[in-house]
């Protein structure tokens, strides 16, 4: 196996060197750089996005509430009309079954 030559590190390899590791430096910022600015502009976009979204939401929900407060008032009338046939209903049963008692008694005292 053959001993490789340690080589030395002159300064001229060490200024190529330098050169090489300073290019790098400066193609890693460049991307550095570019990832920001695209990361900024889709931090933008999903904002724009999410406001979006949020007044849709609000719009539906908004929506949703006054169709819904519509339908319970409308129920809520339908209780009171049922309520009050149902007074009527109990009403008139219990005026038909005081007329039947009274008319009953006066059979009764008619007979005696």
């Amino acid at each position: 196996m053959a001993v490789m030559a340690r080589e030395e590190w002159t300064d001229t390899r060490l200024d190529d060197l330098n050169k090489k590791v300073e290019g790098i430096d400066r193609r890693m910022e460049t991307g550095f750089a570019e990832m920001r600015e695209e990361f900024r502009a889709i931090r933008g976009e999903t904002k724009g996005e999410s406001q979006a979204i949020r007044g849709e939401m609000k719009a539906e929900f908004q929506a949703n509430r006054g169709e819904m407060k519509a339908e319970f008032q409308a129920v809520r009338a339908e209780m009171a009309a049922l309520a009050t046939m149902l007074n009527q209903t109990i009403y008139r049963l219990f005026g038909g079954m005081l007329v039947a008692w009274v008319v009953g008694v006066i059979a009764i005292i008619a007979q005696t």
